[in-house]
């Protein structure tokens, strides 16, 4: 019989990997579009970031600190895929440039926060008479950052397949990748849009 811990991290593996939650990942994807494999180190930091913002909010909303209608979280979270899609394409190249990566960290965190909420949502459907949400809670969570650990895996792979194999231009590879979430978070946009204001 699964105990109750595994339940939960499957959940949550199986939440940030869900084809119908694929807001998440679109997000991922643009949040590590800039970046190559051989900056694995700064992109386990930037992840890091976020993970420490969606797990303060999913831990206030689970546990009902803080309530935000799931209507204006839905909303936001293509927001946040479009802004960081559009400082993708926007940014201009540099190697050394600490302002600007603590930057990518700050606006990794800030929408880290919003995710969580996003995440929260779902994780109350879940727990039911539950008697305690800490246990529970941290499983799902640590599946959602193994699903996360994933999909980066994924696209770190990818981005030295055609950067360093096919000799993609760098710049080029950002740009396109960041178009593709832009549009995908602007269609997402209006969509969750016109569901916040018929509410």
């Amino acid at each position: 019989m699964e105990s109750a811990f595994l339940f939960y991290l499957r959940l949550g593996l199986d939440h940030i990997a869900d084809v119908h939650a694929y807001d998440h990942i679109v997000f991922i994807v643009a949040l590590c579009a800039i970046y190559s494999l051989n900056q694995w180190r700064q992109v386990a930091i930037l992840v890091t970031a976020f993970t420490i913002g969606h797990s303060i909010t999913l831990a206030l909303a689970a546990l009902s600190v803080i309530k935000v209608p799931s209507a204006l979280i839905e909303f936001l979270i293509p927001v946040t895929i479009f802004i960081t899609s559009a400082y993708n394409i926007a940014r201009k190249p540099s190697t050394q440039d600490n302002h600007r990566i603590t930057l990518n960290y700050f606006m990794a965190l800030f929408f880290g926060l919003i995710h969580g909420m996003g995440f929260s949502n779902y994780f109350r459907s879940l727990m039911g008479r539950e008697e305690s949400v800490v246990k529970p809670l941290f499983a799902f969570n640590l599946g959602i950052e193994a699903g996360q650990l994933m999909i980066v895996s994924v696209i770190l792979l990818l981005s030295y397949l055609f950067l360093n194999r096919l000799q993609v231009n760098k710049k080029d590879w950002t740009q396109v990748i960041s178009g593709a979430t832009a549009g995908i978070a602007f269609i997402l946009m209006l969509e969750t849009f016109e569901a916040l204001i018929g509410n």
